[in-house]
């Protein structure tokens, strides 16, 4: 992932500069460069635990919009729109949101997931342009993520949503950047420089994928769609998640295997719908009109069921 612009400012960038504790890496063993990589990437969670604060702010305002219809959108270029859409499209099957509801916008469209299409992300005008597209509003968050936080199509989608009533979120790795000054709320990690100078798909790719978990899984479980710890809201639809949704339901609601496999399958294979009807014990008809009554929140679901 290349970042454009004044070559000067570049080299100042943490993320940009050399790093001495991989120099000469190319006459290193393998064993060796994977032991360099391995204690810088050490480096990386305890630049994102700096940003905890920032976090749970970007969280906060991620369940306000998604509790009022609205949506969470990502933007990014590169690396950073990779990760952006890989956090965006596992939303739906992990917490059986609709696709709707996380969006992603990268740089060059769906043909830039799979080759780098890196020209497009010096415009400003195709940012304002790519966002301009799903018309924010006060309802929605947007989130810029740019390694560098100069990335001018980011920042100019991100400006745009602001002016338009959105929530703003920035996720980079440089403090004082362009971008973290633009959004309302600014999310740092800074890990540094990179083992192959300038490469930011790898410490800083890390840090942004923890960060987008984060905030999706926070937000999501914010709003009821997580159980304890448990993905109640997930979509068996391969045999793999069937068995994964028996043992949710065997292990949350107490039952043996054999009767948790009865009860999922008398639920229509929603594992949330069993887990109302084993915890409340409810109908099928019951615990489905619960959790539409709760918008899907497993908990809230079961004291209706039980008390409605």
């Amino acid at each position: 992932m290349k970042h454009k612009g004044n070559s000067a400012e570049l080299r100042r960038l943490g993320t940009e500069k050399a790093n001495t504790a991989s120099a000469d890496l190319d006459r290193k063993s393998a064993l060796e460069i994977a032991r360099i990589i391995n204690r810088e990437d050490a480096k990386v969670a305890a630049a994102v635990k700096r940003g905890l604060p920032q976090i749970a702010q970007a969280i906060d305002l991620i369940a306000a919009a998604l509790s009022q219809g609205g949506r969470l959108i990502y933007v990014g270029t590169g690396t950073s729109g990779r990760i952006a859409a890989l956090d965006a499209v596992e939303c739906p099957p992990t917490f059986d949101v609709d696709p709707h509801t996380v969006q992603f916008i990268i740089a060059g469209g769906a043909r830039a997931l799979g080759a780098a299409v890196e020209a497009n992300e010096d415009s400003r005008p195709l940012g304002r342009k790519e966002i301009a597209r799903k018309k924010p509003t006060k309802k929605d968050v947007v989130v810029g993520i740019a390694a560098s936080g100069r990335t001018p199509f980011t920042i100019a989608a991100i400006q745009y949503a602001r002016t338009h009533g959105a929530k703003t979120v920035a996720v980079v790795c440089n403090p004082k950047s362009p971008l973290g000054k633009a959004a309302h709320v600014a999310i740092v990690a800074e890990v540094g420089a990179e083992v192959v100078a300038g490469s930011t798909r790898m410490k800083a790719g890390t840090a942004q994928k923890m960060i987008l978990n984060m905030i999706s899984t926070g937000a999501m479980t914010r709003l009821g769609h997580v159980y304890g710890n448990l993905m109640v809201n997930v979509r068996p639809r391969n045999q793999k998640l069937v068995e994964r949704g028996v043992g949710i339901v065997e292990k949350a609601a107490g039952l043996d295997r054999r009767v948790a496999r009865k009860l999922l399958a008398a639920a229509g294979g929603r594992v949330a719908v069993a887990m109302v009807m084993a915890k409340a014990g409810v109908s099928g008809v019951r615990a489905a009109a619960a959790l539409k009554e709760s918008q899907g929140q497993v908990r809230r679901a079961i004291t209706l069921a039980k008390h409605g």
